[in-house]
């Protein structure tokens, strides 16, 4: 079968592959469409911390599937799944208490495990959720990054009327925007580089888009650009009592400067949010089930699976300077 494989950093091509081999706890899966994010150009490039990856590796962990097996009790066979990317022991210390995002042996697919940038993929019959039939693909796609954020944004109970501001405006930043939403807030702010995403982040439900930082102080800041630059932003954009949301991942071993005691005289909460729990996937899950959560407007990119390179030049912001650029999407077959 076809997949788009990485075989060490900077060095990635579709190319052919064995089929992949079921075990007794899984399933197979056809891919219908995958997104491709940020992270992904770090496995391409060899910048993401060595212990969260295996090279040689299938790319794809944003991605809905039609199911070639029978789930019982969950899916059927011809169904369309997603697939919850992070793989859980089950039976750690951190996996009993539901973090199953810190699981002391750490498997992820697209990382340690083939991704879903392929025809087929085996994965685990416990993680595979359904998609209701009135859910249009392009929504589905982006429950993966939706449970990042989501998890993030659940962590610690949020109040009503914040006034929020998102740096970034990227697909997880755009994200951000959207399900923060879900909160009620005041007001949301997001702080860009290209004008040109000011659109996509009205949609996402932005009160305001700025090129330039703010001069005033927020009570709930999301950092989602993944720069030393950005994450010092968020942290200066923080008013007395808030919570900054590191949300963004940079390159391994970026290193900003911090004044601690102007964290402790303004009480401010700095979290860090590691990918997604089984709870908060599940979560979102239901949510766009239900039609509460409709992303889809954050597609703007749309590949073949042999355009996979044309997908990473997009990616990379191979785009023009008044183009939009929202998540880049690789349909199969």
């Amino acid at each position: 079968m076809r997949a788009l494989v990485v075989r060490a950093p900077h060095d990635v091509e579709l190319t052919t592959v064995d089929e992949p081999v079921v075990a007794d706890d899984e399933v197979l899966v056809a891919p219908l469409l995958n997104g491709m994010c940020g992270t992904d150009l770090e496995l391409i490039d060899g910048t993401i911390d060595p212990a969260y990856v295996r090279y040689p590796l299938i790319l794809g962990h944003e991605w809905v599937g039609e199911l070639l097996d029978d789930v019982p009790g969950v899916a059927t066979r011809k169904d369309r799944v997603v697939v919850e990317g992070v793989v859980p022991c089950g039976i750690c210390a951190e996996c009993l208490i539901g973090a199953t995002n810190r699981c002391m042996t750490y498997d992820e697919i697209g990382f340690t495990r083939p991704g879903a940038i392929a025809e087929r993929i085996a994965v685990p019959t416990r993680l595979v959720h359904r998609i209701d039939e009135s859910v249009n693909l392009d929504d589905a796609v982006l429950i993966e990054p939706m449970a990042v954020v989501w998890r993030a944004l659940t962590r610690f109970a949020l109040r009503d009327d914040l006034n929020v501001v998102v740096v970034g405006d990227g697909a997880i930043a755009l994200l951000a925007t959207h399900l923060v939403r879900r909160f009620h807030p005041a007001r949301v702010v997001v702080v860009g580089r290209r004008i040109a995403q000011a659109s996509l982040a009205r949609a996402a439900g932005a009160d305001e888009f700025v090129t330039d930082v703010p001069v005033e102080r927020f009570d709930l800041v999301v950092e989602a650009a993944g720069t030393a630059a950005s994450a010092s932003t968020a942290i200066a954009l923080a008013e007395r009592g808030a919570m900054v949301i590191l949300l963004g991942l940079p390159a391994h071993g970026t290193r900003i400067d911090l004044a601690p005691d102007d964290i402790v005289n303004d009480d401010i909460v700095i979290q860090g949010s590691f990918s997604y729990t089984s709870q908060a996937f599940g979560e979102v899950v239901g949510q766009v089930n239900a039609g509460h959560l409709q992303p889809s407007f954050l597609i703007t990119h749309r590949y073949a699976l042999s355009q996979c390179q044309e997908a990473i030049g997009a990616l990379r912001g191979d785009v023009a300077d008044d183009e939009p650029r929202g998540k880049v999407v690789i349909s199969l077959p």
